[in-house]
């Protein structure tokens, strides 16, 4: 433990060099995956339509091992940071893609309904009630996006690309202490990225999708949930 904070206080710049190369790779990635599974997803999910190439195209990503991906693109693009972010955005399309088709596929028909019977565009509904209930989802498949992304960019050293990985697959220059230290640094990332998204997912949320905490029951396996569901609505009632 000694030499591991030892190794903090002696690498401080070392550490931040290489989280913030780490982070600009995770960026760089999230944003081009956002462009492309996005849009598709929002797009396919209001014409209700697509789950057949939504779901597939997120299937094939998923099936594609990251380290699987960037060896292969070593014979195109050689030791160079675009094939680690090819990866990368192999890696977050999935979620992103489900996630945003799922949303607005799932929204509730009757909204939809109203907003068009009230003279609404198509455009508007997409923008006026559509995306405004889904963003809680969408941002949700976003989360998992970037938390990936980030637990798997050390893999970017194995091509070149730089980062906390840099240390981690460089044992004999850094020593077993320096792995280690890189590799906390690389979860309190994805922990903080996490946290960070949560909280943007949970500011985008319409206040009305927010249950209040008093009605949040805990339902024991076998009750009733009918009775639940009264007791609940007596509690707001009363309140």
């Amino acid at each position: 433990m000694s030499d591991l904070l030892n190794f903090f206080a002696d690498n401080t710049q070392l550490l931040l060099e290489k989280t913030l190369a780490h982070l600009g790779i995770s960026a760089i990635a999230m944003v081009v995956a956002l462009a492309l599974a996005m849009p598709l997803g929002v797009y396919l999910g209001h014409r209700h339509a697509g789950s057949f190439l939504a779901i597939n195209i997120s299937n094939v990503f998923r099936a594609l091992p990251s380290l699987a991906l960037i060896a292969i693109s070593l014979a195109f693009f050689g030791l160079s940071r675009l094939n680690v972010e090819i990866a990368l955005v192999a890696l977050a399309v999935p979620p992103i893609l489900t996630n945003a088709y799922t949303a607005v596929d799932g929204v509730d028909p009757d909204a939809v309904e109203a907003a068009r019977g009230m003279g609404m565009t198509e455009r508007q509904v997409l923008t006026g009630i559509e995306l405004p209930l889904s963003w809680p989802l969408i941002f949700a498949g976003i989360r998992t996006a970037a938390v990936y992304v980030v637990a798997t960019a050390p893999l970017a050293a194995i091509a070149g690309g730089g980062g906390l990985g840099d240390i981690i697959l460089n044992q004999p220059t850094y020593g077993l202490v320096g792995v280690i230290a890189a590799t906390i640094v690389v979860v309190v990332l994805a922990f903080a990225v996490d946290i960070l998204f949560a909280l943007v997912q949970r500011a985008v949320t319409p206040r009305g999708l927010h249950m209040p905490a008093e009605l949040v029951t805990i339902v024991p396996a076998g009750t009733d949930t009918a009775v639940v569901a009264k007791d609940a609505a007596a509690t707001a009632e009363h309140v």
